[in-house]
């Protein structure tokens, strides 16, 4: 299994970290799947990552629609074929009640731990980790009032993407992780990190937060963690 998890893609800063992932699917074929996080009637979003996928020869050429009844199973055989899946950013807890709805979750769990390639932008990259909670923030809530989080549970922390918009972020997250035991890490838009097994590479200075405290990213850290999941 190989996890990408950006805060954001279209900017100069991911340049880096696109580059490496574009190798890691190249080098098993170029096509990548896209699941849509919710209505995309004229599929603005999911064209604009098929240019942006298209400038490393890469091509997006399945757009998966969680709401379409007729996404049944030839569309699901089709999807898992792909060398690559994308998890689109927008809405995280309506992307994953679509995702239980259609009974989604378990399958693309299953997909991505047999040696899948996973890539997530922001409400994307969330939904990889074990729960959902951090995202309570962008509307103002607190984490802790999260009950029906659970998510992928693909890698062993919570990921919290655009740590830069807010300065009250941060002050959030570490009240947060005085409760949790599980390790929050908190990326500014153009960070990022690609995971697998024996990689751990880390693109920008991630924030580690835990118990309190926040320190940067550690690869060691994180390889650690990884091996204990």
């Amino acid at each position: 299994m190989i996890t990408a998890l950006y805060s954001d893609q279209f900017i100069a800063e991911n340049a880096r970290m696109d580059r490496r992932l574009a190798a890691l699917i190249l080098s098993r074929g170029n096509r990548i799947g896209y699941i849509a996080s919710g209505p995309e009637p004229q599929r603005e979003f999911f064209n604009e990552k098929r240019r942006h996928y298209r400038s490393y020869g890469l091509s997006l050429d399945l757009f998966f629609d969680l709401d379409d009844v007729l996404s049944g199973d030839e569309e699901i055989s089709r999807l898992f074929s792909c060398n690559a899946i994308h998890l689109s950013g927008g809405h995280t807890g309506d992307f994953l009640r679509r995702l239980r709805r259609n009974g989604m979750l378990d399958k693309l769990r299953s997909w991505a731990l047999d040696d899948g390639i996973l890539i997530g932008t922001s409400a994307g990259a969330i939904l990889m980790t074990p729960t959902i909670a951090v995202d309570a923030l962008f509307s103002g809530s607190s984490p802790d009032a999260v009950r029906d989080g659970a998510a992928l549970g693909l890698v062993p922390f919570e990921f919290f993407p655009h740590l830069n918009d807010d300065p009250g972020y941060l002050s959030a997250l570490l009240r947060y992780s005085e409760t949790t035991v599980t390790p929050i890490l908190a990326c500014r838009d153009g960070e990022g990190l690609i995971l697998g097994k024996g990689l751990v590479e880390i693109f920008g200075a991630p924030l580690m937060i835990s118990g309190g405290f926040a320190e940067a990213s550690d690869g060691d850290r994180i390889a650690d963690l990884l091996s204990r999941a």
